[in-house]
């Protein structure tokens, strides 16, 4: 197994391997150790299976199902993300986020499996959350450590659903859920429960505002995090080849997929996994709720 880093900040192409063949406990642990230093792992020409699949996410956590676009019946830890190429507005992923962020227990990390990829277009950029972090300035750091910041299922719910027409994947996820507009807290600030390394945790899709403060007040120093955390340097662009495998931390990075690829299709499958809940990474004790002005 080598590694080839992507980029100085995020991210390393693995060969050497052939994922179809059973993983080994050495070669297991060899990429939960690749997945924690390098928070996005890329490997090529795999054509997994479904099984397959399963037992690469495996090796970081348990299968998990998404509530909100759930695979089949055989398989519902499958979710497929498909774009046919009839399709132009709403693409499944589309702005900054970190998954299902704005769940009680969101997933820990997310393995995805390249079907069938446009020609050109419809890459991914992944953005190092524990760069962001180390690079804010002091004051800010004491502002976030402690406090939680406030997440919602905005595409997902009721009162802050997309347009139809702006929806990705309509009839393939599950949408206008009340639930989804419920606010969930979670730690601004996570601390890895292993290597103890800290990562910003908000995200322009779900976070709403941070906890003792009202959106208004919020919305100044979300802008500030939400430009700091997808900084180029901090960043990096995967091209899509068809068997490519991606594995990333979702606690510890955000994701964006590119909609540049207007007739033309793009399959993509994905799981996401639990390892450690996010009650693990709080690191310093979350400040008790406050009450927004």
């Amino acid at each position: 197994m080598q590694l080839h880093p992507i980029t100085g900040a995020i991210g390393a192409e693995i060969t050497g391997i052939d994922l179809k063949q059973p993983i080994s406990a050495d070669l297991a642990e060899a990429l939960r150790q690749a997945l924690d230093s390098h928070l996005l792992l890329v490997i090529r020409d795999q054509f997994l299976d479904v099984p397959q699949h399963r037992a690469l996410a495996q090796v970081f956590g348990r299968p998990a199902v998404n509530p909100y676009g759930p695979g089949p019946d055989e398989h519902p830890e499958m979710t497929s993300v498909i774009k046919e190429a009839s399709e132009r507005t709403g693409v499944f992923g589309g702005g900054w986020h970190t998954d299902l962020s704005f769940i009680e227990t969101p997933p820990n990390g997310s393995v995805l499996a390249a079907i069938e990829v446009p020609p050109y277009g419809g890459d991914t950029l992944w953005a190092n959350q524990r760069a962001a972090w180390e690079a804010l300035p002091e004051t800010l750091k004491e502002l976030l450590d402690g406090r939680d910041a406030v997440h919602v299922g905005k595409p997902y719910g009721i009162k802050w659903a997309p347009p139809v027409e702006e929806q990705a994947m309509k009839g393939s996820t599950k949408r206008g859920d009340p639930e989804a507009d419920k606010e969930r807290f979670h730690p601004a600030v996570l601390t890895h429960p292993v290597t103890g390394a800290r990562s910003l945790y908000v995200n322009p899709t779900y976070t709403m505002r941070l906890d003792g403060m009202n959106e208004e007040d919020s919305r100044p120093i979300l802008k500030l995090l939400f430009e700091q955390s997808t900084l180029p340097e901090f960043c990096c662009r995967l091209r899509w080849t068809a068997g490519a495998m991606a594995i990333w931390d979702n606690y510890s990075t955000q994701h964006y997929a590119i909609n540049d690829y207007h007739g033309f299709r793009r399959e993509m499958r994905r799981t996401t996994f639990q390892s450690r809940p996010i009650s693990e990474w709080r690191g310093l004790a979350a400040k008790t709720h406050l009450t927004a002005a």
